[in-house]
């Protein structure tokens, strides 16, 4: 009889502790499932990248194209035959109107201008590749061998493409005449988290990425623009994942390679906008420590001083590539 009981009593609780497994199992599910749906929710939402990249989405656009390499490369170049070479290349995502003042202002100063988008930004491809030095380098160097520029020639670089320029000078000095420095990326961290993460990220909060452009200015009252102008290379397809590639694979090391193109002897433009908070003004010490440079610290202006104080800048870098 004992035994009959003793049986009854672990059959009951094993049903219920069937029951309570079940709802735990099932709750988990449901949870997850919500998740799921929650989070798909938020990324279908937030994500721009609809379109993909083509002819008939690049027609009308300013500008010219090139096959390269590794894709098409959007860019623009005037200027007289006769007249030296002077290459402008954009920062981390920030297409190559960030250069528009400076771009007009030395053409008609009588040089012969080029400027172009990264591949991943404006309207250059956006290739399915690993986003490293390599792919930044083959890129200018294309383009340089395509367009028949005569070397060696000048370069300039706003942050990110203060790092491209600097390691391109390194790899080919002989292609480099003078190089300037607009307030040039130098710490630089892999992200910690897994990338897959961070494109998630980037893609549900889109639009704060494309309004913290503006933190790049002192005034950004002033360039009412510049969000909807960013926003436009956002809607095609591998933005997202070349901003992010770009971020886990460039392996930037400031300090190494400034003072590998302290090695080159080039002659160096350094600009810092004094209230930079995107790379603060105190990097410009770090630089200039193993760096010999010509110095152009810019009053009232932060990460753009070639925009916020056009004139000066612009002024300054004639007189360094006339010198």
């Amino acid at each position: 009889m004992l035994n009959l009981v003793n049986k009854y009593v672990w059959s009951h609780f094993s049903i219920q502790g069937m029951k309570i497994i079940k709802v735990i199992f099932t709750t988990i599910l449901f949870l997850a499932v919500t998740a799921v749906i929650f989070c798909s929710v938020l990324y279908f939402k937030g994500n721009k990248e609809k379109k993909e990249l083509t002819d008939s989405e690049r027609k009308g656009t300013a500008g010219q194209y090139i096959k390269l390499s590794q894709g098409i490369t959007h860019y623009e170049l005037s200027g007289p035959d006769t007249g030296s070479v002077v290459i402008l290349v954009h920062g981390f995502s920030v297409p190559y109107y960030i250069w528009d003042g400076t771009y007009q202002y030395l053409v008609k100063q009588g040089f012969k201008v080029l400027r172009y988008d990264m591949y991943g930004r404006g309207y250059s491809d956006r290739p399915d590749v690993i986003y490293n030095q390599a792919l930044y380098q083959n890129q200018l160097l294309d383009l340089i061998k395509q367009l028949h520029l005569k070397t060696p020639l000048n370069i300039a670089g706003v942050s990110f493409g203060g790092a491209v320029i600097t390691n391109f000078t390194c790899r080919h000095p002989e292609l480099v005449n003078k190089v300037i420095l607009v307030d040039p990326m130098y710490p630089y961290a892999v992200p910690t988290v897994p990338q897959c993460y961070t494109k998630y990220h980037e893609a549900t909060y889109a639009d704060e990425w494309a309004n913290g452009q503006l933190t790049d200015f002192k005034y950004p009252q002033r360039h009412t623009d510049w969000v909807n102008k960013y926003l436009v290379q956002m809607q095609y397809k591998g933005f997202r994942n070349a901003i992010v590639s770009t971020s886990y694979n460039y392996n930037y090391k400031g300090r190494e390679s400034n003072a590998c193109l302290n090695g080159t002897r080039k002659l160096v433009l350094l600009i810092w906008g004094k209230e930079d908070q995107t790379v603060p003004f105190q990097y410009s010490d770090s630089v200039r420590s193993v760096l010999k440079v010509d110095f152009f610290p810019v009053d009232d202006a932060a990460h753009l001083p070639h925009i916020e104080q056009a004139d000066k800048v612009n002024a300054k870098i004639l007189a360094f590539l006339r010198k």
